[in-house]
This record gives C-alpha cells, sequence and structure tokens, in this order.
C-alpha cells in the first residue's frame, strides 16, 4: 500500500480491479480545505486515461512491475513470440498489448513490463525510435525540394509511412514508433 501522496510519474496502482500507470500528477491546495493530488492515470489494458483526485493521506494499492528487455524473434498466428535476454525464456505476446507493432522487425529489442507478483504481462514497448529500409517508393522528382511535400513508402514490415520526396527505394530511415512519423535518413 501506498499514500497518495506518494504517487509520480510511471507508479502503477490497482483500483475497481483493473491496473493503471501514472501519467501525469499534481499536488493542489485550494485556499480552503485539504490538500488533494490531481492525477492523469492510464488504464493498462485498454489504454484509456481517466483523471482521478485523491485526498492527501488516501491508501491506494500499488502494483510493483518489472521492465525487461525481450528481442522479438518471429510471429505465430496471432501471437508474436519474443525470447527473454536473460532466461531465454521464450514467450507468446498478444498484438494489442505491442505498442508500435506495425514498425517491429524480426530481432528487435522491446521492453516488456510484467506484473512483479503473478509474473502476468502488461504491455510491451518498442523504442521510441527505429530504423527501417524502404522497400517501396515512388521516385521523387529532380530538384522538387523546395517544399515539405511527403510522399507513402512501404518499409520492410509492410507499413506505410509518409517519406520526404528525396528518399528513393533502399533507403534506411529512421521513424517515430508512436505514430510512424518520418524522423531523418540514416546512412549505412
Amino acid at each position: 500500500m501506498i499514500k497518495s501522496q506518494d504517487i509520480k510519474k510511471g507508479v502503477c496502482i490497482r483500483m475497481d480491479g483493473k491496473l493503471y500507470f501514472c501519467i501525469d500528477f499534481l499536488h493542489v491546495k485550494p485556499g480552503k480545505g485539504n490538500t488533494i493530488m490531481r492525477t492523469t492515470l492510464k488504464d493498462v489494458v485498454s489504454g484509456r486515461v481517466l483523471e482521478k483526485r485523491f485526498n492527501i493521506g488516501e491508501s491506494l494499492e500499488d502494483v510493483r512491475v518489472e521492465r525487461r528487455p525481450y528481442q522479438y524473434l518471429y510471429l505465430e498466428g496471432e501471437d508474436y513470440i519474443f525470447m527473454n535476454n536473460e532466461t531465454f525464456e521464450q514467450v507468446p505476446i498478444a498484438k494489442e498489448l505491442i505498442t508500435g507493432v506495425a514498425y517491429m522487425k524480426e530481432g528487435d529489442t522491446v521492453d516488456v513490463v510484467s506484473d512483479a507478483d503473478t509474473e502476468t504481462i502488461l504491455y510491451a514497448e518498442m523504442p521510441v525510435k527505429t530504423v527501417v529500409r524502404i522497400t517501396y517508393t515512388e521516385p521523387g522528382l529532380k530538384g522538387d525540394t523546395a517544399t515539405n511535400t511527403l510522399k507513402p513508402a512501404t518499409i520492410e514490415t509492410g507499413a506505410e509511412v509518409r517519406v520526404p520526396l528525396f528518399i528513393e527505394e533502399g533507403e534506411l530511415i529512421e521513424i517515430d514508433t508512436r505514430d510512424g512519423s518520418y524522423q531523418n535518413r540514416v546512412k549505412e
């Protein structure tokens, strides 16, 4: 159990039978009355975000979570098979629990967050930036670099991203796995 004033970003609590991660928090001292803790919580399973107020001193059930690096091996049916880099144990994880799954390729390392008490996998998270190869894109027009125009491109995972006109097939680019946006070109 933790007290409401001990909530910080990244703390996981159990409330109404669901697990929530604290995304943001703020101590509020109104002119009259008791100090309250205003929090923004994210549901681990559904990803739904809600705002919740707690009185200072209120007891909450905290959940101990562990982050471990896992390596993506292959896709088997609907599940993605990962290997624990420490124990070499292979674990299936459902597609819905993986953030940035469209940009994940074999051999990528992801952070897997699990409940330390029950060993239940809560979610898997790709690094914010990853390097991928362009497998198909239309050729850009020569000299057309003055505008910030983007064109569609298919990457090696099969996902489609928008890239600047000067990017060509076979090049390596860095993308943001949260929204698939182009970051920059990577030299080999």
